[in-house]
């Protein structure tokens, strides 16, 4: 395992990477988590330039870096097993700090340029089917023996599945923004600051007006929606917990998990004919790259079952 010293580095590079870190937060307005993980891949990067030349970098250390030394930094990271979408993403982080540091003309990047990213596997998503999905966020189905809780995780599943939000995106809404009535659209914030409008079913309204019936807290219009049993705002471990017992309870295999009814709501889309840009709007996500994988999944379904179906296929 690597042994980071503490972070140092000469007082203009640290000034650097402060306003770098400020124009991401501000100009690119990149979302927290994304900020600080980019922090964290600064640090480990300083902290092997540290050991790498022997003292603290310093901005002329930076700028005369060769491609060698920037796998070296990489085979460095490698030693703490570290998987090659962090390690990708880490260079990610770093060459946006070189790109910053070249249009500021205080070094040449063309050394990270020079470097590949990391291969990475592609992993393709696991949804449940039509059957297991319905199971999973019917309200019959809770464990739960309280009555507004098993409505509240009832009204959390029904939004991941019939909206195909992320738990993060469910657990964020106030009471302001709650579903219910006439509302027809819901306006999500979701990763980078990405706004999308989703449409929103008549089972997703009747599942929270249920929960908010039966929940014994009136939070204000600016409060989480969904609040754990003391009164506070919940806490996204106490749905994947649910989903745990229920996944136990109703056979499912391990790959059934809160995320994974988001997976479903994009894969039964498209497997009913969906548009794939429209899928990709409704998830939130920036590259239609990334819709696209459902493709696969889909394509492999249908593989699967004509190889079990088909009279010949033996």
């Amino acid at each position: 395992m690597n042994t980071a010293p503490l972070i140092n580095s000469a007082p203009r590079l640290r000034a650097a990477v402060d306003r770098w870190q400020t124009w991401l937060g501000s100009e690119r307005r990149l979302a927290m988590k994304t900020l600080e993980a980019y922090e964290r891949d600064m640090d480990q990067f300083l902290s092997f330039l540290t050991l790498h030349l022997g003292h603290p970098p310093a901005i002329s250390d930076i700028g005369t870096l060769r491609p060698s030394d920037i796998r070296s930094f990489m085979a460095w990271r490698r030693t703490d097993r570290i998987g090659s979408r962090s390690l990708a993403r880490g260079l990610s982080g770093i060459r946006s700090f070189m790109r910053f540091m070249e249009r500021e003309g205080l070094v040449n990047s063309a050394a990270f340029s020079a470097v590949r990213a990391p291969k990475q596997g592609r992993t393709l998503p696991k949804p449940l089917t039509e059957t297991n999905a319905t199971a999973v966020v019917s309200l019959d189905n809770s464990l739960s023996e309280e009555p507004w809780i098993a409505a509240r995780d009832t009204a959390v599943l029904t939004l991941l599945y019939g909206a195909g939000l992320r738990i993060s995106e469910a657990l964020s809404l106030t009471r302001s923004q709650a579903p219910t009535g006439k509302t027809d659209i819901l306006r999500i914030i979701g990763k980078g600051g990405k706004e999308r409008l989703v449409p929103i079913l008549p089972v997703i309204r009747e599942a929270v007006e249920d929960y908010l019936h039966l929940c014994p807290y009136s939070p204000g219009p600016d409060d989480a929606l969904f609040r754990g049993a003391r009164g506070g705002p919940l806490n996204p471990r106490l749905i994947q917990k649910a989903v745990e017992r229920l996944r136990s309870a109703l056979g499912l295999p391990d790959t059934a998990t809160p995320h994974a009814l988001r997976h479903s709501f994009a894969s039964h889309l498209l497997g009913k004919g969906g548009d794939l840009r429209t899928i990709q709007e409704l998830l939130g996500h920036a590259s239609l790259s990334s819709t696209q994988i459902y493709t696969e999944v889909d394509t492999r379904s249908l593989l699967a079952l004509y190889d079990k179906a088909h009279p010949r296929s033996e």
